[in-house]
């Protein structure tokens, strides 16, 4: 048995995460990936890069030490491999190549800024898999702080897929304008007519706390009926409350609510009643290419 230690780092436009993942290899067997660590910082990157177009000086700062200590991270547990993307928010800030090129310099870490194509592929490459089953379609959505990528899988593969500048960071700071909304429902009405048998499979930090929350258990599916009226209780309450009285985390506190309504839209669109929520994203993905990218190349 060989145990290896992966690490994907992902920068989003809401958050920064770490994810160390034990890779088990056994001859004879199937793979194991599993999660060993995930740690994740409320750097609102969006924020700045959808207002005024780069990364402040203080994020910047903050990124930088956030890196120095994803590094130690690293080195302390022994992680053999690691790629860090970064989204949307650092692809559309001016300074972008200037922070990457500090956090190169300041913390060894080597960033690529990933498309949304690219994104969406490397998500569809998790376990999504094992999930899909060939006889059923999915509506893949992954929404994050600055877009929210779309993936339609029929016959067990992807049919179409696409991002839109429809992200929580964007909502929260009116920076969606109403034809973005129109070019969405177009799409999904477009792309799912004719499809039998249709479910939503949604990702991304969000859906997962809305599913912790409803109290189902792992593996069952979100109902449309109980998001809606989620939606409706969480708008209810105040910022305050939502952190208070629900114990959400301040920086989750306000994007769930445009990322409740994404949700929401897309299935009102497409006519799903059910949302499968996996628990799996864009570190997950960004391992398993990782890995498996690794392997071709020794072979």
């Amino acid at each position: 048995m060989k145990v290896k230690k992966f690490a994907a780092i992902d920068i989003g436009s809401n958050a920064i995460r770490l994810l160390t993942h034990n890779v088990i290899e056994e001859q004879g067997k199937k793979t194991q990936f599993r999660k060993s660590a995930l740690v994740r910082v409320p750097v609102r990157l969006g924020e700045d890069s959808f207002t005024v177009g780069e990364i402040s000086e203080h994020n910047v700062e903050r990124m930088v030490k956030t890196m120095k200590a994803f590094k130690l991270l690293m080195d302390v547990a022994g992680v053999q491999n690691y790629r860090a993307c970064a989204t949307s928010a650092m692809r559309e800030a001016n300074n972008g190549n200037e922070v990457i090129n500090l956090i190169a310099e300041k913390a060894g870490i080597r960033v690529e800024v990933i498309d949304g194509k690219q994104e969406a592929a490397i998500i569809a490459s998790t376990d999504l898999k094992e999930i899909i089953r060939e006889d059923q379609s999915y509506l893949y959505i992954d929404v994050g702080g600055g877009s929210t990528e779309f993936t339609l899988f029929t016959n067990g593969k992807i049919k179409v897929s696409k991002s839109f500048k429809l992200g929580t960071v964007r909502l929260l700071n009116d920076l969606v304008k109403e034809s973005t909304w129109f070019k969405l429902k177009e799409w999904i009405t477009e792309n799912v007519k004719d499809t039998a048998k249709l479910s939503i499979i949604g990702s991304g930090g969000n859906i997962n706390k809305l599913h912790k929350m409803s109290g189902r258990k792992e593996g069952e599916p979100l109902s449309y009926i109980w998001l809606n009226a989620q939606y409706r209780f969480l708008e209810s309450l105040s910022y305050e409350d939502r952190i208070s009285e629900l114990g959400l985390n301040p920086d989750r506190a306000d994007v769930i609510i445009p990322a409740t309504r994404i949700f929401l839209s897309a299935a009102k669109w497409s006519g799903v009643k059910k949302i499968h929520v996996p628990k799996i994203g864009l570190s997950d993905g960004i391992i398993k290419n990782l890995y498996y990218s690794q392997k071709e190349n020794e072979a």
